[in-house]
């Protein structure tokens, strides 16, 4: 397999995934699909810089994605695929990348409080596109669970759902 973790995270790279996640999951690199941030040249600088070496550091639009999908899942490299939002995962695995078929749990980070979401709980946050992403992404195959790091406790989504969260 040559995806060994998947994660929503609205901030994308940053240090948990680094340093964290990546002790716990075989990792070659980083695959990050994120279309504000890989046609901004400056972030998309900042992201891939903070993927330490000898590890890859990618920042994608969607589109670029499915182009290079078949190379990605050929390779013989271990990636981590990160999302800002369960959206964008729903919209690259219409478009034919099925992640799911590589990797079926997916690891929710944070998602920041906006406006019109509903709280679940600190760090985390959803409006109502999100959650239908959720469950088209469950409905799929995949077990969506929501943890932090790896040594906090982990909520599945069906858990969270049930909660209702709060407005």
């Amino acid at each position: 397999m040559a995806i060994s973790f998947i994660r929503i995270d609205d901030r994308i790279i940053h240090g948990q995934v680094v340093t964290r996640w990546m002790s716990e999951r075989k990792c070659d690199g980083v695959v990050a699909v994120d279309d504000p941030s890989a046609t901004n040249p400056v972030l998309a600088k900042m992201l891939k810089s903070a993927v330490p070496s000898p590890l890859k550091g990618f920042v994608l639009t969607e589109a670029e994605l499915v182009q290079k999908w078949p190379k990605i899942v050929e390779s013989k490299r271990q990636y981590f695929l990160i999302a800002r939002s369960p959206e964008t995962l729903v919209r690259i695995f219409e478009s034919g990348v099925d992640f799911i078929s590589e990797q079926k749990e997916l690891n929710v980070g944070p998602m920041s409080v906006r406006d019109g979401a509903k709280k679940y709980g600190k760090n985390l946050s959803m409006i109502t596109t999100e959650e239908a992403a959720f469950d088209t992404l469950q409905k799929n195959g995949m077990t969506v669970s929501f943890q932090l790091v790896p040594d906090s406790k982990k909520k599945m989504w069906a858990e969270l759902k049930a909660e209702g969260g709060e407005r």
